[in-house]
């Protein structure tokens, strides 16, 4: 199961041309989502929501507020990764039915709620936001490549143009990542980084 994990870690590289004439099945694509869905976050809160499409002229559109990147209109599916924000406060009711869905003891449940307003006003809320989401985003593009599926994370794109395509505020709500999934038109190219050594130190 390791050899097979790390497999998949080496087939993934960052797609930017797909073959349009392959499709990404139903089945495929609930299975990614479901590795999205199923991620860690900070306070069990599942800050992100997922848009889904594979409309033509919706990947228009995300193509040009994506500063014209191919893999928008040549890949079979995109998710967009939406950063929750104005649900994510003190006391709201999303955060209350989060919290409640733990079953805790009064006492733990009501210190969760203190802790978690404490923390809430110590950060900048849409950057940990986003920070979770890319969580979700990661294990997704491990579970498409797991399945021989491609994925390009996007993060270059337009904010207002991307907004106004999926219909976001950008006040309750912003965009953390688009991820084109599909299937390679072209050899994957080497993957370079850095060796075990050079990132991994032991104290």
């Amino acid at each position: 199961m390791k050899e097979m994990l790390l497999k998949a870690f080496q087939f993934r590289h960052a797609c930017k041309v797909f073959d349009e004439t392959k499709v990404v099945s139903d089945d495929d694509l609930r299975f990614i989502l479901e590795a999205g869905r199923l991620s860690p976050s900070s306070f069990g809160l599942e800050q992100w929501r997922f848009i889904v499409t594979r409309s033509a002229v919706i990947k228009e559109k995300l193509r040009a507020a994506c500063l014209n990147q191919a893999q928008l209109t040549t890949c079979s599916v995109v998710v967009c990764i939406v950063a929750k924000v104005q649900e994510l406060t003190p006391g709201s009711d999303y955060v209350s039915a989060r919290f409640k869905q733990k079953n805790y003891p009064p006492e733990i449940h009501k210190w969760l709620e203190q802790f978690y307003e404490f923390y809430y006003k110590q950060i900048d809320v849409l950057p940990w936001s986003i920070m979770q989401c890319h969580i979700a985003a990661a294990n997704m593009m491990t579970a498409a490549a797991f399945i021989g599926v491609d994925s390009c994370p996007i993060g270059g794109f337009d904010p207002k143009l991307t907004r106004e395509v999926l219909q976001i505020d950008g006040k309750n709500a912003d965009i953390a990542l688009i991820i084109p999934l599909g299937y390679r038109k072209n050899p994957q190219p080497p993957i370079v980084r850095l060796s075990f050594e050079e990132v991994v130190q032991y104290i």
